[in-house]
């Protein structure tokens, strides 16, 4: 449904974008229009083909896929772009004289804001910095320092180099611990025989830990869990340690994963948690789904963490998305329960950000 979904739309924004494009009189002096209208095909047809045989694979079916996704984000770019020209002239019905040179600014304009938007995706996330009084907190841990990334999104094109300038942004945190919110994966594990050493490169004394998100389960989850373990990760599945003396970290699986295997979305933390929680404790959900905020809420933990929304990835898909997860992205309230969802640390899809790069936490803890 959803190569479906994107079919017709590529479709409908590749056919008015080449033929907008088509307009401007420096791409009509130099190409012939029936070179113009077989090169649109070509790419049309590359397009669909690459939707088909999708983005997440590890060999050369990577390529087609990449190129159909990055494809279409160029395109909504430059249809909005493109559109926005086309209503200040009135369809070229206004300003005559003036409507080629309007739609070639636009173009360039798209152009622009496309080759921003990559930039934004593929640079080193910036560290985004949280202050939260966590109730329970002993004043001996006051000031404790965690770092927190989600949606990594590692494989064909976010591989061990990549990770390596993640590594090093957190380790100049000097976190004492590593929470790895889920999605680290696209869908396969990687197989890049260089990224345990890169995973056992974070420093942080309490540990590296990680829980499931909806892209783990897409392909091998179970290589994808040993793959990190070799790394020095350990998972939360449906589980919970003392982290510190008096600060308690949990974390659930994939509420997704559970959903299609016919359990329920509360499942596994009404498992984890069957009496409220004790003390200070921070909760890992990959998902910011309403019912799990609430719950959390209920049992008295004091810092849910997520991802999952990207944060929209794409403006204005944030609004799209705000009609889903009641919290989109950054830090928030539910009563005396205290969340942060972060915009991922990578990217799914068009390997594009706007306006807002990916993302690392900061995440400092002070006592009552």
């Amino acid at each position: 449904m959803f190569s479906i979904v994107l079919n017709i739309f590529g479709t409908l924004m590749h056919l008015y974008v080449t033929a907008r494009l088509y307009r401007i009189d420096a791409i009509r002096r130099h190409v012939p229009a029936r070179a113009w209208t077989l090169g649109a095909l070509a790419l049309w047809l590359v397009y669909l083909g690459g939707v088909h045989l999708g983005d997440e694979a590890l060999d050369w079916r990577w390529w087609p896929g990449q190129f159909a996704m990055s494809w279409i984000g160029f395109l909504f770019i430059m249809s909005v772009c493109l559109l926005a020209a086309d209503l200040v002239t009135g369809f070229g019905f206004w300003w005559k004289a003036h409507n080629r040179k309007v739609t070639a600014g636009a173009a360039l304009l798209g152009v622009l804001v496309s080759g921003f938007a990559v930039y934004q995706a593929m640079r080193t996330p910036v560290v985004v910095e949280h202050e939260i009084v966590l109730p329970g907190l002993p004043p001996a841990l006051d000031g404790t320092v965690l770092a927190a990334a989600s949606d990594l999104h590692l494989g064909a094109q976010r591989r061990a180099p990549w990770m390596k300038d993640v590594v090093e942004t957190i380790n100049g945190l000097q976190p004492a611990a590593v929470l790895l919110l889920g999605d680290q994966v696209e869908d396969e594990p990687t197989a890049d025989p260089a990224l345990p050493g890169v995973l056992r490169g974070l420093r942080a004394p309490r540990g590296v830990w990680a829980v499931t998100g909806n892209h783990e389960f897409y392909g091998d989850a179970a290589g994808t869990i040993a793959e990190f373990e070799q790394g020095g990760v350990r998972w939360l599945r449906d589980a919970k340690i003392e982290l510190l003396p008096g600060l308690h970290l949990a974390g659930i699986d994939d509420i997704g994963s559970r959903l299609r295997g016919g359990g329920t979305v509360l499942q596994g933390l009404d498992a984890l948690y069957p009496a409220p929680a004790q003390g200070a404790t921070i909760l890992m959900a990959h998902i910011p789904a309403a019912p799990v905020i609430e719950r959390a809420r209920e049992l008295g933990i004091g810092l849910l963490l997520s991802g999952h929304t990207h944060g929209g990835q794409i403006w204005p898909f944030n609004y799209a998305v705000a009609r889903r997860f009641p919290h989109v992205a950054g830090a928030y309230r539910a009563g005396e329960l205290q969340g942060i969802v972060t915009r991922g640390a990578g990217s799914w899809g068009p390997r594009m950000r706007l306006w807002k790069p990916g993302e690392i936490l900061k995440i400092t803890l002070r006592a009552p």
